[in-house]
């Protein structure tokens, strides 16, 4: 049975949004705990819900952080946003052979549809499952389960993309397919690590998957 269906992460898979996330990380815990962070100190959390991430350098200020987080990300959004490699292209390709497409992203649905806009990447997907849309998030199977609902497709016909082991293990908990892409910002054997069905060096190789 061939993939009719094919769910992205967002940040890290569609957009390029890395030094974004990491300098809003970098001025909200300067700003609140005091001490700077590097890169590594934040990326293996990429992918999971922001509140968690944060709760995991302080429990007492993370809805504070929260709030200066929010605020520096959205002011520079635009700024340090870029578009993956061959990603108008594939999406193209699929949307004229008749795949039905969604985003599945922990990010909240005003910045995701944000992020689309500013490449004009909105009118490719069907559907957009974000932090608000579910109450448990990845890597529980929630968020494709909601997608998979809102498109009214089959979990063997479907193929999730993503940066992030999160994604994989989404996926996997989930019953659909996985790809994992190769220009994620974390090691690579984290995500080999959750066993993906395909590994993508560009965004066109789902060509070959589909």
């Amino acid at each position: 049975m061939g993939i009719k269906t094919v769910l992205f992460d967002l940040d890290g898979t569609i957009i390029d949004t890395n030094e974004l996330i990491i300098e809003s990380f970098k001025y909200t815990i300067e700003r609140h705990l005091g001490y700077i962070i590097k890169p590594e100190d934040v990326t293996p959390y990429f992918g999971e819900p922001l509140p968690i991430t944060l709760k995991r350098f302080s429990q007492d200020k993370w809805e504070l952080m929260l709030d200066t987080y929010r605020q520096y990300n959205e002011f520079n959004h635009d700024k340090y946003t870029k578009i993956r490699k061959d990603v108008k292209e594939a999406l193209e390709l699929m949307y004229k052979n008749g795949i039905k497409m969604g985003i599945v992203t922990s990010k909240r649905r005003e910045l995701a549809i944000r992020g689309l806009r500013i490449f004009d990447l909105e009118k490719y997907f069907k559907v957009i499952v974000a932090l608000e849309d579910t109450e448990k998030h990845k890597p529980n199977p929630d968020p494709i389960l909601k997608a998979l609902e809102l498109l009214n497709a089959n979990k063997e016909e479907t193929l999730m993309v993503g940066d992030s082991p999160y994604d994989i293990l989404c996926a996997s908990n989930a019953g659909v397919k996985s790809a994992a892409v190769k220009w994620t910002i974390l090691p690579f054997n984290l995500l080999e690590e959750a066993k993906p069905d395909y590994v993508i060096n560009d965004m066109l190789e789902i060509l070959k998957i589909i």
